[in-house]
């Protein structure tokens, strides 16, 4: 078996004919780098700063969305969706034993569906497309927004996808390529959609599991052309499917509670499977050492590495390469930064980091105080871990076999850091509730 992160590049189609004169590793082209391991290869950001110190610009960003921005060249990429009158808010209540909960609301008003793309060296809008305004179908969870999806880039092409709202192409520049209508997802508990596409070969593959007929889908990238559409035996997961290679074909691997699966990108034939994680599947896969780690921790704790190259039905067998059941991620996908995957536990401010290749522990559960409950995944750049929270702190951390705090950065905590942060080369970016800010020297 051959893998590599270099093949990897190539399955994602970000290494494209003439694309400009860069290469992905200096770049953001998904919503987890260009790896896509959370690792900026390049990167050298800041360790600290403030609200007055190392803020090279902070824009303000319309409506409200979860959207980890991406970039290639000068231009970064994010997801919005924006109320466009005031409307009654429909609140759903869970009632338990302990009290009431509340799990999702809705304004059954209309909402504006919306790509901007943002100039990095001075935080402008170069343009921004609506690309659809409609009442949503169903509500999203308190602490989530209508658009917690991020696009993919290959340096040419934009793909952008707002699930029940449909996937989209643009060039660059914001011209449309093409569109297409997808499905219309009932999520569980209306806690609302985010997985984001990835590009596999020729083509571009979303994933829509829901409490319907789940499907996983593949379009022409540059065409929009339906290549070809699998029904799911899953419930909602809320996870992003990867594109990658392996001996020269291009695959696509998801992570969902039934099984972890590896599709052929081309034809949509699962490739192998395997069972083993919990429900509400929402970390994102990340690969190495011919491995694929796969993680969810809600009602349960599951952490994965299944050995790459496999056919049929994995589960339980050798392919297994290792486990680490406990203390597991429920919504920040981990981060695999050169021989050491660091996750979080649940969402709580919680580390730990074990050893890639054997799963052992380095170091467990770490309370990292000082930082509160956490949806972004870590990143990874220039020896340092970035961690963000829901109050506007993030720690910088020395990536190491030993847990060691280099700074605790707060700004505004009013900007709760749902999104991921972002780096290329000596920048940063924190995408916030209200902000967008980009952090340099």
């Amino acid at each position: 078996m051959r893998f590599s992160f270099l093949n990897l590049f190539l399955g994602c189609c970000f290494l494209v004919g003439s694309v400009q004169a860069e290469v992905p590793e200096d770049n953001w082209p998904t919503w987890r780098g260009p790896t896509p391991n959370g690792v900026a290869i390049k990167g050298n950001p800041p360790t600290t700063w403030s609200e007055t110190e190392n803020i090279k610009w902070k824009v303000p960003v319309p409506g409200n969305g979860h959207s980890t921005p991406i970039i290639w060249g000068n231009k970064l990429f994010l997801q919005t969706a924006i109320q466009t009158k005031q409307g009654p808010e429909l609140v759903e209540e869970l009632k338990t034993s302990s009290g009431t909960r509340k799990m999702s609301v809705h304004k059954k008003v209309p909402y504006d569906f919306r790509i901007i793309c943002i100039d990095r060296s001075n935080g402008k809008t170069l343009w921004e497309k609506t690309v659809k305004t409609t009442i949503p179908h169903e509500g999203h969870h308190p602490t989530s927004s209508f658009a917690s999806f991020s696009p993919v880039t290959d340096g040419r092409l934009l793909w952008v996808s707002f699930g029940s709202q449909g996937l989209y192409c643009f060039d660059l520049d914001g011209n449309e390529q093409w569109r297409n209508d997808l499905i219309e997802m009932e999520t569980r508990m209306h806690f609302g959609e985010s997985s984001s596409p990835t590009i596999a070969g020729d083509a571009v593959v979303v994933l829509l599991d829901h409490q319907g007929d789940s499907k996983i889908m593949a379009f022409n990238k540059i065409t929009g052309k339906p290549m070809w559409e699998k029904e799911r035996d899953e419930e909602t997961t809320w996870s992003s499917p990867v594109g990658y290679v392996e001996d020269g074909k291009n695959l696509v691997l998801t992570n969902a509670t039934n099984f972890v699966r590896s599709y052929d990108a081309q034809t949509g034939h699962i490739v192998w499977q395997s069972s083993g994680q919990t429900v509400n599947t929402i970390p994102s896969p990340v690969f190495g050492f011919g491995n694929v780690y796969c993680s969810s921790g809600f009602r349960g704790a599951a952490f994965q590495a299944i050995k790459l190259g496999g056919k049929g039905d994995l589960t339980g067998s050798s392919s297994i390469a290792w486990e680490y059941n406990q203390d597991t991620p429920y919504v920040p996908s981990p981060l695999l930064y050169e021989d050491k995957i660091y996750f979080l536990s649940n969402t709580n401010a919680v580390l730990t980091c074990v050893d890639a290749k054997t799963g052992e522990a380095l170091y467990a559960k770490e309370r990292l105080r000082g930082l509160k409950k956490i949806y972004a995944s870590p990143v990874g750049a220039a020896g340092k871990v970035y961690l963000a929270d829901r109050a506007g702190t993030v720690f910088v951390l020395k990536h190491g076999d030993e847990l060691e705090i280099l700074a605790q950065n707060s700004l505004d905590p009013n900007e709760a850091f749902d999104s991921s942060p972002v780096v290329v080369g000596d920048e940063l970016y924190l995408r916030g509730t209200q902000h967008l800010y980009c952090i340099a020297n």
